[in-house]
């Protein structure tokens, strides 16, 4: 009764009809008349009626027009992005699906409420979100809520694989990769051309040697990574890597280096200064004429192909590997930007064996090809020594690696730089690309392979590495 006097008069008022009070009693009959209270609460039900249906509308409008931004895709690649509907405010949604995913490859998973699948076309898709919220009937149409969402390419795809012309004189296989026993360990090396090469058909620059001298039990390991810039550096880096283990061959099988033995039991003993210096000289005289060796070696072929030496410019890493009864003795020789790392046994020590020729040594990479090297005064440090007790990898890298995975050089000091390194190996990365480093393992070459395709932008030279484990 009350509500109906209040409605009546609020009615009145609004349309200026007054009441005198000389009516006063014909008012209360008014708006106690039965016919004119089903009436009022008629009225007020339509009402409330109409005010549901705009609040509907309205909030209908609001989860339409609300801003939404998914995760963008790659083709070819797996997605999945979280269609959270609390995060989004729209716990008032009762029923709803998704219009155009299957088209572009994806669909919506209900259990954990993600957009999933690998997307099959590239460019700007619009997935449509159908949906009523509560207080809709449940025959009612669908609302219709358009999100968009951007299919990138994938680079990989826009860079062609061209082979190299093998009828050029200089010609080498575009992909090498090698596992094979190395003493008392195991080698797993590759050379990989670029995508920058193998996107015009040209060829692989970088390369590797490697030779276990069983009676002597030395072992020789050689990466070398011929400029881009020099016409026929893929030579220069097959002649400077052959060049090294024909080297040592010769002279460890004529002469076994029984002076280095001496001088390494004899510092093994007192672990004195002047015995260390002795092995760094020995070092530098050794490795310093195979060095030399290599060089002649490019001048030579140079005169014969009757091309300028730089048109040869190529890098130059190498290492000689022995195991003693007190560990395993490592001498190393570097010219260039190449790195060469040896993980401890337990992987958290790194040392390296050789210095680059960037940072503060810089003015550019430096070439095995340049006779300066050899008359710097820095010419003595780049030899290597160490004895190791035991380690876990030995490692050689050309900068197509070394670029992307370390970046810059201060990296390669820092251990957990190599652990990541490792873990990217074992399969941490984003194409999940692993390496099972085990010998026992008859796919190693194959995995190897396909990890060294690791995709990273900007990065597309060459790649070469060794792995001795």
């Amino acid at each position: 009764m009350t509500d109906v006097k209040q409605f009546v008069q609020m009615l009145f008022e609004s349309s200026k009809t007054r009441v005198p009070p000389n009516r006063a009693s014909l008012f209360e009959n008014f708006v106690n008349d039965p016919e004119n209270i089903r009436t009022v609460r008629l009225i007020t039900e339509n009402q409330d009626l109409l005010m549901d249906k705009w609040k509907r509308g309205n909030r209908i409008a609001d989860i339409i027009q609300q801003p939404v931004r998914i995760l963008n895709a790659t083709i070819g690649k797996p997605y999945e992005t979280k269609m959270d509907f609390s995060q989004y405010n729209w716990t008032d949604i009762e029923s709803f699906e998704f219009e155009g995913l299957e088209e572009i490859g994806l669909y919506f998973d209900s259990s954990t409420k993600q957009i999933m699948g690998v997307p099959t076309r590239s460019g700007d898709a619009v997935i449509i979100l159908r949906f009523r919220i509560s207080g809709q009937p449940a025959d009612s149409a669908f609302n219709e809520k358009k999100i968009s969402l951007v299919i990138n390419y994938d680079p990989k795809s826009l860079w062609k694989t061209l082979e190299s012309n093998k009828e050029d004189s200089y010609w080498k296989p575009d992909d090498a990769t090698v596992f094979e026993p190395l003493g008392d360990r195991f080698i797993l090396v590759s050379s990989k051309r670029g995508r920058s090469h193998a996107n015009v058909g040209s060829f692989r620059e970088d390369d590797f040697a490697f030779k276990h001298l069983e009676s002597v039990n030395w072992s020789i390991i050689a990466v070398a990574d011929g400029a881009g810039s020099a016409k026929i550096s893929r030579k220069g880096s097959a002649i400077a890597c052959q060049a090294v283990v024909d080297y040592f061959s010769e002279h460890l099988q004529n002469d076994p280096m029984t002076e280095f033995d001496t001088l390494l039991q004899q510092h093994t003993m007192s672990q004195g200064d002047d015995t260390q210096k002795k092995l760094n000289h020995f070092v530098y005289n050794y490795l310093g004429k195979a060095a030399l060796h290599v060089h002649k070696k490019l001048e030579e072929f140079a005169v014969q192909a009757s091309v300028p030496i730089k048109d040869l410019n190529t890098t130059l890493i190498f290492t000689l590997l022995k195991k003693y009864d007190i560990g395993y003795a490592l001498l190393s020789f570097g010219v260039g930007d190449c790195p060469i790392g040896v993980l401890s046994r337990d992987e958290k020590n790194i040392t390296m064996m050789n210095w680059l020729d960037v940072g503060e040594f810089g003015g550019g990479t430096r070439f095995i090809t340049m006779s300066e090297i050899f008359q710097s005064d820095k010419f003595a440090s780049r030899f290597g020594f160490k004895l190791f007790d035991d380690f876990s990898y030995l490692m050689l890298m050309s900068d197509g690696i070394y670029d992307p995975k370390f970046v810059v050089e201060s990296n390669l000091v820092n251990v957990k730089k190599w652990t990541t390194f490792l873990s990217d190996l074992n399969g941490k990365n984003e194409d999940g690309a692993a390496v099972d480093l085990n010998k026992d393992n008859p796919e190693i070459s194959s995995q190897f392979s396909a990890w060294m395709d690791f995709w990273s932008p900007g990065n597309h030279d060459d790649r070469a590495l060794a792995i001795v484990f």
